[in-house]
């Protein structure tokens, strides 16, 4: 069965949008979704078939758990546990936006994203179609709407091409506004990691932190390009999961 698309130019389209797609949501069913840098399908993350149905639609397995959207900062707290402080100045300067955190996961949540080592990539995309349909849902395990090696769907035409038969609603919100996937950085330890280059630079992250006199570890050259399937998620990340 193909998707159904919603257009979201009027603000009647909007409302029919966002009530089509939360109610997918919440019968465990695929959503391709719009965001700040690259168009995402994404699904209730507290839904392990909706996740798993995921990952299939993609061609991924368990070993690349996708990151999870959030609609506000505070949810940030729900989701993680032995937050660094370092953690605070990056999401004041950089949510929403571009970036995202891999942190320790609270060990309560009743979810399976994957096999992801007791962590969570985190997000809060700067996208209000996004963060409106993420109010109605809840936090959703977001991957880019691409089939696993395939570039980012940056429209919602290249979503549906590659998604359209394994997903039910489709909100069109026009071309990606970034198109450049979100920088990932590990938060689980001391001192952050850099895992992937992305929209924001590295020198744009030691400014915010640079009142605690700490900078990003980088290794290896973060210049590197790009993984072409990989907007939301970094391969072979010994840490953590991933991002969206």
């Amino acid at each position: 069965m193909s998707a159904e698309r919603f257009p979201t130019e009027t603000d009647d389209e909007r409302e029919a949008a966002l009530d089509a797609a939360s109610r997918a949501v919440r019968l465990g069913r695929l959503v391709v979704l719009p965001t700040d840098t690259v168009y995402g399908v994404g699904a209730d993350a507290f839904d392990p078939d909706a996740v798993a149905r995921l990952l299939a639609a993609k061609g991924r397995g368990r070993e690349m758990p996708p990151p999870v959207l959030v609609g506000t900062k505070g949810t940030l707290e729900a989701l993680a546990t032995r937050v660094p402080s370092y953690v605070a100045p990056l999401v004041e300067r950089f949510w929403p936006g571009a970036l995202t955190l891999v942190c320790h996961q609270q060990p309560s949540l009743q979810w399976d994203l994957g096999e992801t080592r007791g962590t969570v990539a985190i997000r809060m995309p700067d996208h209000a179609v996004a963060r409106e349909l993420l109010d109605r849902t809840g936090p959703l395990a977001v991957s880019s709407a691409n089939l696993s090696g395939s570039p980012a769907a940056l429209d919602a035409d290249a979503a549906i091409a590659m998604l359209g038969e394994s997903v039910a609603v489709v909100v069109d919100a026009g071309a990606s506004p970034g198109g450049v996937p979100s920088t990932i950085v590990d938060a689980t330890g001391e001192r952050p990691r850099l895992l992937r280059l992305g929209a924001i630079p590295v020198a744009d992250l030691d400014a915010a932190l640079a009142d605690l006199g700490i900078t990003v570890q980088v290794e290896p050259d973060p210049d590197q390009p790009d993984q072409p399937d990989q907007p939301d998620q970094p391969e072979g990340q010994e840490a953590a999961p991933t991002d969206a």
